[in-house]
């Protein structure tokens, strides 16, 4: 049975930073691309971030791109993502996501497992 776990959410004041990690078991993670999806209060889920299976390929949405950083760790099957100079709008539960390609995904229709998700709150 495939778990995905995230940690690493919580409060913190806009312009600070949270790392945000998935632990993965059950599935062969290095044959996986994983990507980090959020959802606000009332909002549908929207991509974040996505990773390849090697960690080669990254993909951001243009809301994070320069301040969000997705890695990997096979040897761990964990996934990361660094999260600096956050801002209000970043608040929403974050999940993490596991698509079986080799390559990064954006839709949330090609990823097949999904965690329970972390909070993640900015206060201004």
């Amino acid at each position: 049975q495939v778990h995905l776990v995230e940690s690493g959410g919580g409060l913190v004041q806009a312009g600070g930073s949270l790392r945000l990690s998935c632990a993965a078991s059950g599935l062969t993670f290095s044959s996986y691309a994983m990507g980090w999806f959020r959802q606000a209060l009332g909002k549908e889920r929207e991509f974040v971030a996505a990773i390849s299976w090697s960690g080669g390929s990254t993909y951001y949405a243009d809301s994070v791109k320069g301040r969000f950083t997705i890695s990997r760790d096979n040897a761990k099957n964990t996934v990361y993502l660094q999260m600096n100079s956050l801002k209000p709008e970043d608040t929403a539960v974050y999940y993490c996501a596991a698509a079986r390609s080799l390559m990064p995904r954006t839709a949330p229709s090609r990823y097949d497992y999904w965690g329970q998700g972390t909070q993640v709150t900015v206060s201004s």
